[in-house]
């Protein structure tokens, strides 16, 4: 496949039967030649996270774009909407024959009812399992600026200071983390950085450098 486009029919008629198939979840297709805000190109029952065509991509989305694109297909995993809602979701990312990204398919399934009896059960009989580690924070925004400033939430809250406290290294370090989330490749993204942290595109894009050839770094070390 060289493209989203090329193959719509196909995947429309995929997404047809999916939809005949699970009429409780949430069918998307995502086509990233689109600008960032507009990838959604077909979704079925969007009413579970409130998304359209022509919304934009979730963060995993946009971290696949940014990076390795090897292992990045996600299955079978557990997220929470803003509405306490839990979603079971898979996520089928498409790429060329170059290995760029092209688009993906994600199914999201709410088994907010499931998960709650299945809760309800386990204390009734006196049991319950461990934690399950195969829970994701994906997110489902409908603006990418809705996702640019998660991504700065998400940032400041694993450096634990507002950016008024922070020193140059956290500042490199919040730049760091959304380097790797993809968040620079949100147009004016750099513009909302510089003005949350304080600082010049200049000095951005000197702590950019820095946090690329400290993560390098850190791969060739564990290569």
């Amino acid at each position: 496949m060289e493209s989203i486009s090329e193959q719509k029919e196909f995947l429309s008629e995929l997404m047809t039967m999916l939809e005949k198939q699970f009429p409780d979840s949430e069918i998307v297709l995502h086509d990233y030649s689109m600008p960032y805000e507009h990838t959604i190109v077909d979704i079925r029952n969007g009413h579970i996270t409130g998304r359209k065509i022509g919304d934009c991509l979730s963060n995993f989305g946009l971290e696949a774009l940014s990076g390795d694109t090897e292992g990045i297909n996600r299955f079978n995993y557990i997220t929470f909407l803003p509405s306490a809602e839990i979603l079971r979701s898979s996520s089928l990312y498409f790429t060329n024959s170059e290995g760029k990204v092209l688009g993906s398919l994600c199914i999201n399934t709410n088994i907010t009812e499931e998960a709650r009896y299945e809760d309800y059960l386990r204390k009734k009989n006196g049991f319950s399992l461990s934690k399950s580690e195969n829970i994701s924070r994906e997110v489902f925004p409908g603006t990418v600026h809705a996702l640019l400033e998660h991504l700065i939430t998400e940032a400041q809250s694993t450096i634990g200071k507002d950016s008024g406290s922070m020193t140059k290294e956290d500042k490199i370090h919040f730049i760091q983390l959304l380097d790797q989330k993809g968040a620079l490749l949100i147009s004016k993204s750099g513009e909302r950085i510089c003005s949350y942290l304080g600082i010049s595109k200049f000095t951005l894009y000197k702590y950019l450098d820095i946090a690329r050839g400290a993560a390098k770094d850190e791969k060739d070390e564990n290569e």
